[in-house]
């Protein structure tokens, strides 16, 4: 069903995920055709797709590894937090055991008062926005398949063209949507893949972690 987490008290760790086995199996599961979320953990957050879920625990695909960590979040469309533990991953798949008894209708459904938002990662990276006058150092501070939110020293107009260029990214053409104190949001002309934003998103997170280290 997958590999196991390393561990490094390997004993409890195979006890836990044993048990974890035991527990989602025997819990009705529920297949799910497509549920866009996002995993946050210490190491950043991560792109998934939930496929089926239980009041026990829930497997979802994914485009990278993951990192080891205990703290780790799934968060829905709508903003609903559920409170997990990796017990299993292989390349594409992984398994996560809820911490609490989880509403499967809920995760399901995904009820929202607003409409369904696109998943956003928030990160730090380094970038710049060019306009064919000049390139402005700014910092990406989130990003979805749509558009981005950009800190920035100067003032762009809205709906003025630009490119977002950063290390990890290819280069984006987007518009200008809104300012705000120092932020400006921008709108990509063409969407990204939900794969490809995925593997932005790792390497983005990758880059400025290691510019930290």
């Amino acid at each position: 069903m997958g590999n196991l987490l390393p561990s490094g008290d390997f004993d409890e760790a195979r006890v836990s995920t044993d048990t974890a086995f035991a527990e989602m199996r025997a819990a009705p599961r529920f297949t799910l055709l497509i549920r866009a979320a996002k995993v946050s953990m210490p190491g950043g957050e991560f792109l998934c797709v939930i496929r089926d879920a239980s009041e026990t625990g829930l497997s979802a695909r994914i485009f990278h590894p993951l990192p080891v960590a205990r703290d780790t979040v799934v968060e829905l469309q709508n903003g609903d937090r559920y409170s997990v533990e990796v017990v299993w991953q292989n390349d594409e798949r992984v398994g996560f055991r809820f911490h609490a008894p989880a509403d499967v209708a809920a995760i399901i459904d995904c009820p929202s008062e607003f409409a369904r938002r696109p998943v956003r990662i928030n990160l730090t990276a380094p970038a710049e926005i060019e306009t064919p006058e000049c390139a402005q150092h700014a910092t990406i501070q989130d990003i979805s398949q749509q558009g981005a939110r950009v800190a920035c020293p100067g003032g762009f107009a809205i709906d003025q063209r630009v490119k977002l260029r950063a290390a990890g990214l290819r280069d984006i053409h987007a518009k200008v949507r809104w300012r705000r104190e120092g932020t400006c949001g921008l709108v990509f002309e063409d969407t990204l893949q939900f794969g490809e934003l995925a593997r932005i998103a790792r390497d983005l997170q990758a880059r400025d972690s290691a510019t930290r280290s």
